[in-house]
């Protein structure tokens, strides 16, 4: 007897192919051949992603059919338990979702495993890890590397122009505050590179404020707020002027660096310029730089999040720990209480930018602002301070200004500056820091200040939030430290976890 002919496997992709063969036959036509290059562009796009989306409906209709199929061929049904333990025992198919995604939105269709009392349980969403929300992690990806970088309206209007309209203002902002949720734990298990003790370890603090909405303010700052609104109007503000209304954020930036020996005129030219038979030497530069920043967490917990990653580097302490400041005292006491907690010694140094200008407002104490006299004096007080004789230097301005009888107005900057100087002798020793082949300015951390908050907090009409702010700004340090990719891996990983808890126990068991 001759066998029947078997009836052929539907084709599950003939959207697909109809979508395709559809824009081919668009290429291939008349009105086509008279388009410009750049409306053959939006025509593609437009249609290819049409084309992406159907493919990837396709596919999980695919899946879904193969569900369907494989529950009806289990021995009498398989039993499927919650994460609590307790078995599903009905089943339920064509449970439909939506999954909006790069492509656009797709329908997710899978069976649902329910018990009486209890919640239903999916095992399709979990083999797919599937967000708790609407949207997928693909476009919450693209929204936060997007929002990272503009106004959350720019990275709205980027991420219409790739995908179409798939997202709103308020859930963006909401993407970008739980794609930040990990990465405090991130950089627990992160190891870094490490290096040979011959490499100094640079540790930097700074400080940068935040203009906050004025529920996000810290309580000193929002009664001060609240008490100049009940005092009255103000006149006109100074330019760049925000009273009462910053949130102080902490910035730490840790570096390793390979020593660069340098001699004071490295730094400091001579009047009249440097000869061409002493070329300059280079300073040391920084590498595997790290950054963190928060505008939540007290700086009491930055600076320990700071020292955590310096121990990481160098956890025997065996290494040169160089600690650039800029005569913040808060800072520097919370660096030397958490050195002191963990046995660390440190060489502080003062940043020499702003000694420097500090010595240049003496200066003009001295001679008018612009001259070769002026640029004579604070070359030979700053190359002296170089070369380890701050106090000297000091004590020999003041005599100055007392012989030539300075009017008070400009003996006030030389008085400053000596006590600038005096005040910070034991921070100055320039002379072991430039033989030593160490950093002397505080560059990295006003660099990160600058990058961090001011080109992205700080942009015209912005108004944080605490939420937003944080997130964009751990995110931001996130990307500059080199590690969003790796770090975005792991977050996937931590989302699947908390959403389908136990699966490394089987939380979904298929009994017989």
């Amino acid at each position: 007897m001759e066998p029947y002919d078997a009836l052929s496997e539907p084709d599950g992709y003939v959207a697909s192919r109809d979508a395709f063969e559809r824009l081919v036959s668009t290429l291939a036509g008349a009105p086509a051949h008279s388009l410009a290059h750049d409306e053959l562009e939006e025509l593609l796009e437009h249609q290819g992603r049409e084309l992406l989306r159907q493919l990837m409906q396709d596919h999980l209709d695919a899946r879904a059919r193969a569900e369907e199929a494989a529950a009806r061929t289990g021995a009498g049904g398989p039993v499927v338990r919650g994460p609590e333990g307790q078995a599903r025992t009905w089943r339920e198919s064509s449970h439909p979702r939506w999954l909006t995604c790069v492509f656009g939105s797709v329908r997710v269709t899978r069976i649902a495993y329910r018990g009486r009392g209890v919640s239903n349980v999916h095992p399709a969403d979990e083999a797919l890890s599937l967000p708790a929300g609407r949207h997928s992690r693909g476009l919450a990806r693209l929204a936060v590397l997007e929002a990272v970088r503009g106004s959350f309206d720019q990275a709205q209007q980027a991420v219409e122009r790739r995908c179409g309209r798939v997202l709103g203002k308020r859930r963006l902002k909401e993407l970008v505050v739980a794609a930040a949720v990990d990465i405090a734990a991130y950089y627990t298990v992160k190891i870094p590179t490490p290096c040979t003790r011959e490499m100094p370890l640079v540790l930097q603090v700074d400080g940068k404020g935040v203009v906050m909405r004025p529920e996000a303010l810290r309580e000193a700052t929002r009664r001060a707020a609240a008490k100049t609104a009940a005092a009255g109007r103000r006149g006109r503000l100074a330019p760049g002027e925000k009273p009462n209304r910053k949130r102080m954020a902490t910035v730490a930036c840790i570096f390793d660096t390979v020593p660069a020996p340098r001699r004071p005129h490295d730094i400091v030219h001579p009047p009249g310029g440097r000869s061409a038979s002493r070329p300059v030497r280079p300073g040391p530069k920084a590498e595997r730089k790290w950054c963190t920043a928060s505008v939540i967490c007290p700086p009491e917990q930055v600076v320990t999040d700071a020292f955590d990653q310096a121990e990481a580097r160098d956890p025997q302490h065996l290494r040169d720990w160089i600690v650039l400041v800029d005569g913040a005292r808060h800072q520097l006491d919370l660096i030397q209480d958490e050195a002191a907690r963990r046995d660390i010694r440190l060489n502080v140094l003062l940043d020499f930018v702003h000694v420097a200008e500090y010595c240049w407002t003496a200066a003009h104490a001295f001679h008018p602002p612009g001259g070769r006299d002026a640029e004579t004096w604070a070359a030979d007080k700053l190359t002296a301070i170089l070369a380890g004789h701050a106090e000297r230097a000091a004590t020999e301005m003041t005599l100055q200004a007392a012989a030539e009888q300075l009017p008070a107005t400009r003996r006030d900057a030389v008085t400053t500056c000596h006590r600038y100087l005096t005040g910070h002798l034991d921070q100055l020793h320039y002379d072991t820091a430039l033989t030593a082949g160490w950093p002397i300015a505080t560059g990295a951390v006003e660099g990160a200040c600058r990058h961090l908050i001011a080109d992205r907090l700080d942009i015209t009409g912005a108004r944080w939030g605490l939420d937003g702010a944080e997130a964009v700004l751990q995110l931001r340090a996130l990307i500059t430290n080199g590690d969003f990719e790796d770090y975005w891996t792991f977050h996937t990983a931590r989302e699947h976890q908390r959403l389908y808890p136990n699966h490394d126990q089987q939380k979904y068991r298929l009994t017989a």
